[in-house]
């Protein structure tokens, strides 16, 4: 079985989506589940994107199942790593994907983070913080959507491409692949043909530097986007060479 490991519920600020919904869309797609809500401390605006782990688990575990496993999306910031390290070893999470949401105090989803700033400065600033916070944050599981930044960008392409920021890119990867972690193929956008062979020249490097893992996830908001572009995300992990994994109790699994 194959598992959706990344999906967000009700207790991350931006869904609304009821557990219970989700789980019975997964059972109907034949998918296992891993529930990854957001948790960026120090969030620029108070009380958004943070939630109390008790009621989490305390809410969650019930459902908890060899098809239903319990994660989260952790904002990985170089001002709260110890936080963040101390959260992570506290509670029993089966899955921890580290995310760059934030950078210089503001969510790349704003549209300040790009003003003044040309797509090459815009997207080394992101990748550059990125390699700063992996190197220092050794407690995740997979690296989240690389391309997160090609989402919000207001250029007139928006695209991640590989070769023009390798240098940089190539860094990063090999900190993934030296702690054998993961990469995500997020497949948000991979039904663009340019977006998916994107990821793929990425992934690519990532097997020549050494790595060897990848989990896939929809980054569902809503039931409708649980488990989309799974097939396109399979064949880009098969054309790698990369193995497609899961994490329960913070072991990969073969999916």
């Amino acid at each position: 079985m194959f598992f959706d490991c990344h999906i967000h519920s009700t207790f991350s600020t931006d869904s609304t989506m009821l557990i219970e919904n989700a789980i019975k869309t997964s059972k109907d797609k034949g998918l296992g589940l891993i529930v990854t809500d957001h948790m960026d401390l120090n969030y620029p605006i108070e009380g958004s994107f943070i939630f109390d782990c008790n009621n989490y688990f305390l809410e969650y575990e019930k459902y908890r199942s060899n098809d239903f496993l319990i994660g989260i999306e952790l904002g990985l910031r170089d001002d709260c790593i110890e936080e963040n390290r101390k959260l992570i070893n506290s509670y029993p999470f089966d899955y921890v994907i580290g995310s760059i949401h934030v950078v210089d105090n503001i969510d790349i989803f704003q549209p300040g983070f790009y003003e003044n700033r040309d797509k090459k400065d815009s997207y080394l600033h992101y990748l550059n913080y990125m390699y700063k916070c992996i190197k220092e944050s050794d407690f995740f599981d997979s690296l989240g959507h690389i391309n997160y930044v090609t989402r919000y960008a207001k250029y007139d392409d928006t695209e991640l491409y590989y070769n023009d920021f390798k240098e940089i890119i190539d860094e990063i990867l090999k900190v993934v692949a030296y702690r054998e972690k993961a990469i995500e193929i997020n497949t948000r956008r991979l039904e663009n043909k340019i977006t998916a062979q994107n990821m793929l020249d990425v992934l690519k490097r990532f097997k020549e530097i050494g790595g060897k893992y990848v989990t896939i996830g929809s980054d569902a908001h809503n039931i409708a986007s649980i488990g989309s572009n799974f097939d396109i995300a399979k064949d880009l992990a098969t054309e790698a060479d990369l193995k497609i994994v899961y994490f329960k109790n913070r072991k990969k699994q073969l999916d």
